[in-house]
């Protein structure tokens, strides 16, 4: 049975929503192993003279939890 833990990150891009949601997806990789699924929850952007200089997104990373070996040996136990 898979488990997986959602962490929640805003993702940040001069170029594109999607480059937001690539670059979250980046940032969590650097520290989480197993990233199964990516939601994005929420866009938005910053306007400044009328012009749009960032883009925005909420996302939520799915990961799959691991178990220490042994773990599950022992519940079935």
């Amino acid at each position: 049975m898979a488990v997986l833990k959602i962490l929640e990150l805003v993702g940040t891009s001069k170029e594109s929503w999607s480059d937001a949601a690539r670059e979250a997806v980046n940032e969590a990789a650097k520290t989480v192993r197993g990233i199964e699924t990516v939601e994005v929850v929420h866009s938005k952007a910053v306007v400044q003279n009328n012009r749009l200089t960032e883009y925005q997104v909420q996302v939520r990373i799915g990961f799959r939890i691991e178990r220490a070996a042994g773990s599950a040996a022992k519940k079935k136990a």
